[in-house]
């Protein structure tokens, strides 16, 4: 039996707000996992001057996870890392199941189901469900908020006119995605009489490919109706009940995603809840992060299938030791985290924030959806 390490693992803190579905995506992974942790609320919108006091971190995106002293950014890194400190050698779960028995046990679909997560769902989904936003939410403080995310102004009138047309989009998504479960189901057998997984992945538990479909389901029809618009806009609209989805999303025309969805939340729901709020004013965790070490050298990055290719980034003066701005490839590009590379892998770049924070930490971005800029002064320190 492996033995239960738990209780020696750092503080696991997730900053973020509930009406983001992607705090709600890592909340999901935490608890597949088992991982206690402490989720700190913070508000929708900038000023964030809770994460940029205590840590000196000025990227803007949300949710952003601590565990201890390394604070990770971006959901893709962030369940990754998960999976590197709380691994199932330890007693805990994992969001890439093995098979039990069959042709595929040897069968890797991590790489898959992580572009599945990320060129899928992250993207192209969120965009149909961030297009089903009542248009009482652009007009408020929000709506200024991520036009300056975005890049540009947002016309409430005019996203509420697509409102129709990204409805039809959430309908293909799910057109595409409906075979995968009409065939198997809980009511049905494999060969040797087993019951056939209901997951996306046939494995015997969820995998990241059903939280990563979930989480952004169950956003898309919340945010549709209006539920949670009052937290999305820090309080300057009123939740709804408006049905938007259902004439979309039943159990007539989508019978197998239907039933892994309603499967998926009974899972859930049936483990335990690790999540402690942390009230407001309540900073008490902030000297317990302070008598935390860092994690050491070795096991600073996330495991990836190969090494760290140093002449890539030699040829743009990227390197230990070098000063450079990080940002998004999409969103968010004008508001960079600038900091001294202390750590690079083949997927993700490791900096000392520039900005002092209260706590020294070490911040991780990964470098898929994420662009690295050597910045004036860049030479190594």
């Amino acid at each position: 039996m492996a033995p239960n390490l738990k209780e020696e693992k750092p503080l696991v803190l997730l900053f973020g707000y509930d009406s983001s579905p992607f705090t709600n995506k890592v909340r999901l992974a935490l608890r597949v996992k088992g991982i206690p942790f402490s989720y700190i609320p913070v508000p929708s919108m900038l000023p964030r001057p809770l994460l940029t006091s205590t840590f000196g971190v000025t990227y803007r995106k949300i949710p952003i996870l601590a565990i201890g002293r390394e604070i990770y950014c971006d959901t893709s890194l962030i369940i990754e890392a998960l999976e590197h400190y709380f691994p199932v050698e330890e007693g805990y779960g994992s969001v890439y199941p093995k098979f039990e028995g069959g042709a595929l046990d040897e069968w890797s679909y991590k790489g898959l189901v992580r572009g599945f997560a990320s060129f899928w769902t992250d993207r192209p989904f969120f965009r149909a469900t961030t297009g089903l936003i009542p248009s009482s939410v652009w007009s408020s403080p929000f709506g200024t908020d991520r036009s300056q995310l975005i890049g540009h102004t947002l016309d409430a009138s005019k996203l509420e006119s697509k409102i129709p047309q990204n409805l039809a989009t959430f309908d293909l998504h799910l057109s595409l995605l409906e075979p995968t479960f009409t065939c198997h189901s809980t009511s049905k057998a494999s060969a040797d009489g087993k019951a056939k997984s209901p997951w996306l992945i046939p494995t015997p538990t969820p995998s990241l490919a059903d939280i990563s479909l979930y989480y952004q389901l169950r956003w898309g029809i919340d945010i549709a109706s209006g539920k949670g618009i009052y937290n999305l806009t820090g309080g300057a609209t009123s939740n709804t009940a408006h049905d938007i989805t259902s004439s979309v999303f039943n159990a007539h025309r989508y019978p197998g995603i239907w039933t892994w969805f309603h499967a998926f939340e009974a899972y859930t729901s049936s483990l335990p809840d690790l999540e402690t709020v942390v009230q407001e004013g309540d900073v008490s965790w902030k000297e317990k992060l302070k008598g935390t070490p860092l994690v050491e050298e070795g096991r600073m990055l996330v495991p990836a299938a190969v090494g760290w290719h140093e002449e890539l980034d030699k040829r743009r003066g990227v390197g230990r030791g070098v000063r450079v701005a990080i940002a998004p490839d999409d969103t968010g590009r004008d508001n960079p985290t600038v900091g001294t590379v202390v750590g690079l892998g083949v997927e993700e770049v490791v900096i000392v924030p520039e900005g002092k924070g209260e706590i020294d930490v070490r911040v991780h971005f990964p470098r898929l959806g994420f662009v690295v800029r050597v910045v004036e002064g860049g030479a190594k320190l």
